[in-house]
């Protein structure tokens, strides 16, 4: 079973794309809000590179910026 945690921000539709998709697959994920998970953002910009972004998604240790799929 796969480990995928989505970090996101209210009203960003690429982050209600990306919770949709892992839905409607069955895969289970935990979500960050990056602005409500004190250390969040920080971790983003870890994870990222430096780059403010979201989503960002870890599954399995891999890390992908943004969501593009569907």
């Amino acid at each position: 079973m796969s480990e995928v945690t989505i970090y996101t921000k209210v009203g960003c539709p690429y982050c209600a794309a990306a919770k949709k998709h892992y839905n409607d697959n069955g895969i289970e994920f935990t979500e960050i809000d990056v602005h409500e998970t004190t250390g969040a953002k920080d971790e983003v910009l870890k994870l990222s590179g430096g780059k403010s972004i979201v989503p960002v998604i870890v599954e399995n240790g891999e890390v992908t910026l943004g969501f593009g799929g569907g």
